[in-house]
């Protein structure tokens, strides 16, 4: 399989096999399919014998962490054949070099595959292993990405892509009651809990039993409206952004408007102006966005995003990329505030992702599968366990021992043996540790914090040291500017304090800072890099945009602000921006003052600006 975390293996169901089991059900009272329903593994072993994953019609996959959790998953078949008018006009259809044309089995055009944790993986008749769907290939170039998908994808193209990879959805159905109850009720604590209290309750212990009971169900009552809650919030957060209209680019075919839904890697999206809320993962390439990433980071600073290159080289682009792949990628759930197109007319991005394979669908996926919680917790849980199990164990023997020598009945002995048991076991325990995580959730959410996996803030009490992500979550990120120093003629100059009586002059340092950011104008404020936006204040120039041409290009105009010093320039136009990059450690701009010629402007690293500059020049 593709994702390392998980280890698969193949299994087929075998006729005989499955006969005994239905006997062991019925001959248990349905103890035995309670045991297969806590351990899948034993279920799979069972039924089914070992075979190759090929020929397999149940795959068992383990974690490859320290608690191996085993999870059950039936293979599925996707039947292509209505889309696919011949054999021979299959490979066309699909790419020849893509998954969807290795995944298509001959002469039955069906495709194998297998669902986990909403992710669909299908089966590499070439490789011979699983493989995700739902992503474009990483192995395309920069070069390919254009050549391939620049044009579009034809309908035949997107129909067989559409019905292997699913609906673009992140897709999370409201659970059923019921089912929430059944899964609750079945949970082992519970289980024993319904043997102790029959046992109490054929010792005559009414009152005690009849309290117990009456704690479990609202224990049980309490966990199923509180998930109940949680699995209708989350519905409602991601369901608004299933359905947006989009417009494709179809090869031949022209434009074409259509539900997100029906999205699909290496679909041509085309983004208008205005706002935008992006339905998927896309590569931009061509022209240049600003994006609002704030629902994914919760940083609130737009972002600029840049059009991949045609580079014409044999790395893989996100390998050619290198840390500044995310330049060019437009993520699902964000907002597209600003669109500005090159020469090519419109600004064009080729889906990369759909659904939950998309920085969303990871988001919604965590929430909806947590990772398990500390393993030392677990292990130190399951020796607590152990030790009461073994004061049991020496009590059942020694209440065995003093009745059976005192002549009692072998089943009044069996009884108290048994009722040791399960007086070793606290019965009030998952009551009153789910009534104290629903009380806590409760106080958490009137300070506005949300926890996504309620089970952990039993582990808080045990927390001695917090680690936050960045500064600015507990320090002040604001920056002000004390002052600049210009070098010329190979030495430093006087150094110029901000706030001055007197303005900076202009030249070329002053029109650098001036016009060598990344800042934009978003709902009548500039926005962008903190250090960006204190050096622009301190030139007392105002940002604004000038529209060009007939179509969303935008280009940035920079002017003299009421109190600015006097320039022998009505404004200057910034042509093109290439944001800053931690791979170049530079950003650079492409400027024109108005009425006279292109410049460029570039700002980084001092020792990256001084291996630019011509060592002749003296600066």
């Amino acid at each position: 399989m593709g994702d390392q975390w998980m280890e698969i293996f193949g299994y087929k169901t075998q006729s005989s096999r499955k006969a005994l089991c239905i006997a062991g059900y019925i001959l248990s009272c349905g103890a035995l399919l309670l045991l297969f329903y806590w351990k899948p593994e034993w279920d799979v072993w069972a039924n089914c014998i070992r075979c190759s994953l090929e020929e397999a019609d149940i795959v068992l996959l383990r974690t490859t962490d320290e608690f191996r959790v085993y999870s059950r998953k039936t293979v599925t078949w996707i039947s292509v054949s209505a889309l696919i008018r011949s054999r021979s006009d299959y490979p066309a259809t699909a790419g020849e070099d893509s998954i969807f044309s290795k995944a298509i089995m001959k002469p039955s055009l069906q495709v194998k595959s297998i669902q986990v944790q909403k992710i669909r993986y299908v089966w590499n008749i070439c490789a011979k292993h699983f493989q995700k769907v739902g992503a474009l290939e990483d192995h395309h170039t920069c070069s390919a990405i254009h050549a391939k998908f620049g044009s579009g994808l034809t309908c035949n193209e997107q129909y067989v892509r559409r019905v292997i990879c699913g609906p673009n959805t992140i897709d999370v159905p409201v659970i059923p009651v019921w089912k929430l109850l059944v899964k609750e009720v079945l949970n082992p604590f519970y289980v024993f809990q319904l043997f102790s209290v029959c046992l109490w309750f054929a010792e005559d212990y009414m009152e005690y039993a009849t309290a117990i009971i009456i704690m479990s169900l609202l224990s049980i009552f309490l966990t199923v409206y509180d998930l109940r809650q949680q699995s209708v919030k989350l519905h409602r957060l991601v369901e608004s952004h299933n359905n947006i209209m989009v417009t494709v680019c179809r090869n031949k075919e022209g434009f074409q408007e259509l539900e997100s839904h029906h999205l699909v890697p290496g679909d041509m999206l085309v983004l208008k102006e205005g706002k935008t809320l992006l339905p998927c993962d896309a590569i931009l390439i061509s022209g240049q966005c600003v994006v609002n990433e704030s629902m994914l980071t919760g940083e609130s600073t737009p972002v600029t995003k840049t059009h991949l290159p045609q580079a014409d080289n044999i790395k893989p682009w996100r390998m050619h990329c290198a840390e500044d792949y995310k330049k060019h990628v437009l993520f699902c759930g964000t907002e597209v505030i600003q669109t500005k197109a090159d020469d090519r007319g419109v600004v064009k991005a080729v889906v990369l992702r759909t659904g939950f394979n998309t920085a969303k669908g990871d988001l919604v996926r965590s929430i909806l599968y947590p990772k398990p919680m500390n393993f030392k917790l677990y292990r130190d849980a399951l020796r607590f366990l152990m030790c009461l199990i073994a004061f049991a164990a020496i009590g059942m023997i020694y209440t065995v021992c003093v009745f059976a020598l005192n002549g009692e009945e072998a089943g009044e002995v069996v009884k108290k043996a048994l009722d040791v048991i399960t007086i070793a076991v606290p019965p009030a325990l998952p009551a009153a540790l789910t009534t104290g995580i629903i009380y806590t959730q409760r106080r958490l959410k009137k300070k506005g914090i949300f926890c996504i996996s309620p089970q952990r803030i039993n582990m808080c009490g045990q927390l001695n040291l917090i680690c936050f992500d960045k500064t600015g979550t507990l320090t002040e990120d604001g920056l002000d500017l004390w002052g600049l120093l210009p070098s010329e003629r190979n030495c430093f100059q006087d150094i110029h304090s901000f706030p001055a009586d007197h303005s900076l002059p202009w030249g070329p340092v002053f029109r650098a800072m001036a016009v060598c950011h990344s800042l934009i104008v978003w709902e009548g404020k500039i926005q962008g890099d903190p250090l960006d936006m204190k050096m622009f204040e301190a030139t007392n120039w105002v940002n604004g945009h000038q529209n060009e041409g007939q179509g969303s290009t935008h280009a940035i105009v920079v002017r003299p602000g009421p109190k600015a010093s006097c320039a022998p320039v009505e404004g200057v136009t910034i042509l093109r921006q290439f944001p800053f990059s931690s791979a170049l450690q530079r950003m650079s701009v492409i400027a024109q003052e108005i009425g006279g010629e292109k410049q460029v402007f570039t700002k980084g690293a001092p020792e990256m600006v001084a291996m630019l500059c011509r060592a002749e020049t003296g600066n």
